[in-house]
Formats: structure tokens, C-alpha cells, sequence
């Protein structure tokens, strides 16, 4: 991605005269791991074929691909649909999958105002075509899918599934049926879907078209169709009377490929545990919200942070909300401001930084209101946080002499809070709160200031 059309070709991908096609076996291999990802059987022996056509995208004028016997056969991947806030769980639906195969990707067509220009450098790169049946009831659903698999993916170390760069495109096939009917209707195929938004507004598009021509009386055409991305809207390529015989035939000078049983379990054994799996654990095991979980699940490296700083310190709770809450903000900072930091593995903290800080605060040698003083310290320098509690005398003051002074002085001092509070307004004993922890610059002892506090105001 980003090399100069046409500079990462060879004769091979060019169909030049005496070339012959090279398998892949890492292909092969990611292909198998993405396969038991999705809960796909993996075939004991998959085969090649040719798929002929004349475009200049192909200059060998066929494509490999594997239409008789796939790598990876059925399988099924359950998504998590939009609540309806981001705080609230939505349903969960299951899509069933037909196959997934391996072909080789073709060269990139990039249609100008007046000639259509083409780059191979893409072409001959091993594509994996994810097949689904038609489980996806509207554009909602089928987006929830693709972020849903592409998390998968990325999970897997598969691939980084980047849209805007190629590595995860799909094509759209829409029709409608009438309310309570099982029959679907003709359906048409959406190409040039290069992002979500993308996706979502071309499949709403084209329900609200279908709809318009079927109660005008009209017959839906099944044909391909280009979504215009500037217009949003989409027009026809080709129709079904139009649409290519690809004659599929073996190819003659790829052998078929027989799948090691022991490797193929090798390689699942690779897998790491699934998005959704992974969520509903951290909710059953950990007791941790979905609002919680759901963040921390989005991203491999971010769970891995955390469940490797639970080895260190086991307190959940409190280590997921200093990651999902002052260590994403603190990243999201730092990339706003253009800085190189922007992930977990770019900033200086470890698991380490974070269970060591929520000890501390678990222990009483600082409070959480200086702890947030410490993370921002923590994060900017990479100390660690009893470092910074040492060096900055920051630790909390259970002094109880000096304590109830204080309270004391902060009594006399506000006979409004005092009367609200023996009026049963439990927080106005905020207000008596404050001035003691600005004496103590933060440092009094949370909970010993509260007994204090209420100790004197009820022996008064």
C-alpha cells in the first residue's frame, strides 16, 4: 500500500509467457487459522481452479481461485448488535457462513474523468473470500458483522483489516421480501464498499430503490451495481443476461493441497480466545460491566495489558477503569496533540505501572484522589508509582491527632453544612470535607476523615 503503481510486480502476476504459479503456504496457513477462528471445517484436501474472463485487471485473463473444494467449509459467527446507548448490551445474533476460500487478488482499476487507469501491484496476493449466507436482516446487522470480523481477525494476528489500504473489502448482495414471507426476492450485488459507512449507506440505498420499483409494479433486475461514493448512489455495471461464464475448470499446474490434521491443530492452538468469549468471562468471572468489558475487549493488546497487570495485583475493577478511563484518555491526548504515542505498547506504562498504583491505593498509602495526581506523573515520565510517591511526599496522612483538629476547625467553621448534615443530607459533609483535604493538600485519610467528621458533629 502506498508504493508507486506498478512497482511491486514480477512475471508471474503479469501472466508472462513461461511463468508458472507458486503456492503460498503461509497463505494456505492463515487461510486454515481464520477458518477454525470462524468455526469452519477445514478440508482434508482442497483444489484449484481457474476462473476465466477477459478484464484488464487480469492479464492472464483468468484468476485462481477454488470454486469446487475451498479451504474452509460452513462455520458461523455470532455479533453483538448496537444498544441503544453505548452503555447498554444489544442483542446477539449468529450469521452462518457458506465458505471461506483462498484466491489470488486481481490489479486495481481506479476509474478517472476521462480513462480508467490500472496498478498490479496488488494483483497475485492471496485474498481470502469470506462467504456468508443470507442471515443479515438490515444495514445495521450487516455492519455489526463486519466490525464483529474484523475484530476477530485482527484478534488473530491475521490481518489489520484497514479498509481505507485494501486489506478488508466486501461486496453487498441486497434483496427484500415482503413482510412475512420466507422467499427472498432478487437480489442485487454491491461493489466498491471500501468503508462502513460505505457499506451501510449503499444497503440502505438500494432497499429504499428495490422498494420504489416493486410498489410502482416493477420487476427488480438482478445485476451488479457500483456504489458512487460522491453521489451516494449506485448504478448498474452489468446485469445478470450481461454477467460472465467463468467456465471454471482445474487448474493443470497447481497440485490440490492435502490439510495435516496435526497441523491444522497446531495452528488453532494458536487462536487466541474470541472477542465475545472473552467479554462474557470478564463479566461472569470478574464481575466487570459491560461498559467495561466492552472497551477492553475491543482491542487484543489493550485485554492482554490488563489481565497481565492482574497478575501483579488482582483487583479488576479497579485496574479496568484506570485503563479504559485515564489510560485511554491519556493516549487519546497524546494523539490529538500529533505525538507518537497512541497505543498501549507506544507509552511508557506497563501492567506493572498500573497494578502498583491501585496496591498503593488498596493499602492506604495513598488516597485515589492522589492517585490521579500520580497516574498523569507516572504516565509522563515512566515512574513508577511509589517512585513518585516518594520523591513528591505524597503519602497519606493518617495522622488522627492531626486529622481531628482539623475537622474540628472545619466544624466551627460551617454551621450551614452542619446543620444539613444532622438534617440527613449526607453530602453536605462534603463541605467540611474540603477544607480539611486542602490543609493536608489531599494527603488526610479518606475514610478516617469521613469517621472523624461524623463523629464530632454527632458527639456535638
Amino acid at each position: 500500500y502506498g508504493a508507486a503503481p506498478n512497482t511491486l510486480t514480477d512475471a508471474v502476476v503479469l501472466g508472462l509467457p513461461g511463468t508458472l504459479p507458486v503456492l503460498n503456504h503461509f497463505a494456505i496457513e492463515q487461510c486454515a487459522k481464520l477458518g477454525r477462528m470462524l468455526g469452519c471445517e477445514i478440508a482434508a484436501v482442497c483444489k484449484w481452479d481457474r476462473k476465466n474472463y477477459f478484464y484488464p485487471d487480469s492479464p492472464k485473463n483468468y484468476q485462481l481461485t477454488q470454486n469446487e473444494e475451498p479451504l474452509c467449509i460452513g462455520g458461523k459467527v455470532e455479533i453483538e448488535l448496537p444498544g441503544p446507548s453505548r452503555n447498554v448490551e444489544g442483542d446477539h445474533l449468529w450469521v452462518q457462513l457458506n465458505r471461506i476460500h483462498l484466491e489470488e487478488d486481481p490489479g486495481k482499476l481506479t476509474h478517472e474523468a476521462f480513462d480508467t487507469v490500472i496498478d498490479f501491484n496488488r494483483a497475485g496476493v492471496p485474498l481470502a473470500e469470506i462467504v456468508t449466507e443470507p442471515d443479515m436482516s438490515s444495514s445495521t446487522e450487516a455492519v455489526a458483522f463486519l466490525n464483529c470480523l474484523r475484530n476477530m481477525i485482527i484478534y488473530a494476528g491475521i490481518s489489520d483489516c484497514d479498509m481505507e489500504k485494501g486489506q478488508m473489502r466486501c461486496d453487498a448482495n441486497v434483496s427484500i421480501r415482503p413482510v412475512g414471507s420466507d422467499k427472498l426476492g432478487t437480489r442485487t450485488e454491491m461493489k466498491n464498499l471500501n468503508s462502513m459507512s460505505n457499506v451501510k449507506a449503499s444497503i440502505e440505498y438500494e432497499i429504499s430503490r428495490q422498494t420504489d420499483i416493486l410498489e410502482e409494479g416493477g420487476k427488480i433486475t438482478q445485476e451488479t451495481r457500483r456504489w458512487d461514493v460522491d453521489k451516494a448512489i449506485s448504478f448498474s455495471l452489468r446485469s445478470k443476461e450481461e454477467a460472465h461464464d467463468y467456465r471454471y475448470f482445474p487448474d493443470p499446474d497447481l497440485m490440490p493441497v492435502r490439510m495435516d490434521r496435526a497441523r491444522v491443530a497446531e495452528l488453532e492452538a494458536e487462536l487466541p480466545e474470541r472477542p465475545l468469549d472473552k467479554q462474557r468471562r470478564y463479566q461472569e468471572e470478574l464481575g466487570l460491566p459491560f461498559t467495561i468489558t466492552s472497551v477492553l475487549c475491543q482491542d487484543r493488546e489493550l485485554s492482554e495489558f490488563f489481565e497481565a497487570a492482574l497478575e501483579t495485583h488482582n483487583a479488576p475493577k479497579a485496574i479496568a477503569n484506570y485503563i479504559t478511563n485515564d489510560l485511554l484518555r491519556e493516549l487519546s491526548a497524546v494523539s490529538d496533540h500529533g505525538e507518537s504515542a497512541h497505543s498501549v505498547s507506544q507509552s511508557k506504562l506497563t501492567p506493572a505501572h498500573i497494578a502498583t498504583l491501585v496496591k498503593i491505593i488498596d493499602e492506604g498509602v495513598i488516597s485515589k484522589q492522589i492517585g490521579k495526581e500520580v497516574f498523569t506523573d507516572m504516565f509522563a515520565t515512566g515512574d513508577m508509582p511509589d517512585a513518585i510517591v516518594e520523591k513528591k511526599g505524597l503519602k497519606q496522612s493518617n495522622d488522627t491527632g492531626e486529622i481531628e483538629a482539623l475537622c474540628r476547625e472545619a466544624i466551627a467553621g460551617n454551621a450551614k453544612a452542619v446543620g444539613q448534615y444532622k438534617d440527613g443530607n449526607e453530602k453536605a459533609l462534603n463541605a467540611l470535607k474540603g477544607p480539611v483535604m486542602k490543609a493536608t493538600k489531599g494527603k488526610a485519610n479518606p475514610a478516617m476523615l469521613d469517621q472523624l467528621l461524623k463523629q464530632l458533629i454527632d458527639a456535638g
